[in-house]
């Protein structure tokens, strides 16, 4: 390269990033603008009310038992065969 050249490049280089700080700060928000009030939120603490006793009861049913129907003991019911 001539020095021509690398001082062609050195011009465009500082000129091309006084341009983009130009525009950075016009399109970027300062740093007063970026402030925002947002809520507060109450700490997490280990204490649990008790549920209602409506949905939460001794004597509703327990969706996670095991329900067996009838007293069958094929282990493959759905080949056609029975036992």
């Amino acid at each position: 390269m001539k020095q021509k050249d690398i001082a062609l490049i050195l011009v465009i280089v500082v000129f091309s990033g006084v341009v983009s700080f130009i525009v950075s700060g016009a399109v970027f928000a300062p740093a007063k603008d970026r402030q925002q009030n947002v809520e507060v939120v109450d700490p997490i603490t280990a204490n649990f009310t008790d549920p209602d006793d409506t949905y939460f009861n001794s004597n509703a049913v327990d969706p996670t038992q095991l329900i067996q129907i009838g007293t069958s003991t094929n282990p493959t019911p759905f080949n056609g065969t029975t036992q």
